[in-house]
């Protein structure tokens, strides 16, 4: 099982890869060949860490929350688990949409549905800090390491 600040970790390259790929997906850059394969790329890349992300959680995190004593705790697990489904589906359509035929002409379509799978992730990262990670600190399963 992965440490807190492992967590922390991993959302700060997810969010690292969203801000270079923000910047990457405007339409004067997409025109530019090599940036919009690089672009596909680093979603394809963003969607792989994205789901080990969700599968991690889904191993070392989740079981135990699912039979902790405190409701509370099991509310706001299957409330987690519950929300993911979505944005795992999202992410599967989404790669079955744009990017598995390794067409890099991106639409203004694809540019709008790309912002939104990032707020969507970039919410649920927030969620677990603000909500998920300080439950778990409080109930002992992590501890503040931070300094």
């Amino acid at each position: 099982m992965q440490t807190l600040d492992g967590y922390r970790c991993t959302h700060s390259e997810l969010r690292q890869m969203i801000d270079d790929l923000r910047a990457l997906l405007t339409t004067e850059q997409l025109r530019i060949r090599p940036n919009a394969r690089t672009a596909h790329e680093l979603l394809c890349d963003l969607g792989e860490r994205v789901r080990r992300h969700l599968a991690e959680e889904d191993r070392g995190l989740y079981p135990s929350l699912l039979i902790h004593d405190d409701p509370k705790v099991k509310s706001i697990a299957w409330g987690f688990i519950s929300g993911e489904r979505p944005l795992r589906k999202i992410f599967d359509d989404y790669h079955k949409n744009w990017l598995k035929n390794c067409d890099f002409n991106f639409s203004d379509d694809f540019v709008a549905e790309t912002h939104e799978v990032f707020e969507m992730v970039g919410e649920r990262i927030e969620r677990e800090e603000q909500v998920l990670f300080p439950k778990l600190v409080e109930i002992g399963m992590f501890h503040e390491a931070r300094v």
